[in-house]
């Protein structure tokens, strides 16, 4: 059993239904086991006991919230200890071309520094899941989708 930590920031509530939208998606995968957590209350033992960590802020200038940064700053404590984890972001953000990409990308640059492992997709959303706002109902499955894809291959890698 492949144990899936999705942790979330969110302010307008728009990335706490992302976060519920994969989480969903996490629970449709056998063998998977998902937990939802607000930032606040993630401790470093959470990210230590986790198989895949999906981690989702809303998009700030371009980058993740203070919370999320200073949860992967305190991460400092465990460095190395993540290593062979599989690890993936979601942001939601207030448009189109405002710095969706750049925050998902500062959010896996620091799992990479980890040693954890991100799988892309060579559809849209290349490097992560971005909504515009909240998940219209068109969304939901897309993020459900990239759940199901990260709790897939956490399992992959958690039973081998």
């Amino acid at each position: 059993m492949s144990n899936i930590l999705v942790i979330y920031d969110s302010r307008s509530g728009n990335t706490e239904k992302t976060a519920s939208l994969v989480a969903e998606g996490v629970r449709q995968v056998k063998d998977a086991t998902c937990t939802l957590k607000r930032v606040d209350c993630v401790s470093l033992d959470d990210l230590l006991n986790a198989d895949g960590i999906i981690i989702g802020s809303p998009t700030y200038y371009g980058t993740m919230s203070g919370k999320i940064k200073a949860l992967l700053d305190r991460s400092v404590e465990i460095h190395g200890k993540l290593q062979g984890k599989v690890g993936a972001a979601f942001t939601s953000s207030g448009g189109t071309a405002s710095g969706a990409e750049t925050t998902i990308l500062s959010i896996l640059q620091a799992l990479l520094i980890h040693g954890m492992i991100v799988q892309g997709t060579p559809y849209a959303q290349h490097y992560g899941l971005a909504m515009v706002g909240a998940p219209k109902e068109k969304d939901e499955k897309i993020c459900r989708e990239f759940g199901e894809r990260i709790a897939k291959l956490t399992t992959k890698i958690a039973g081998s």
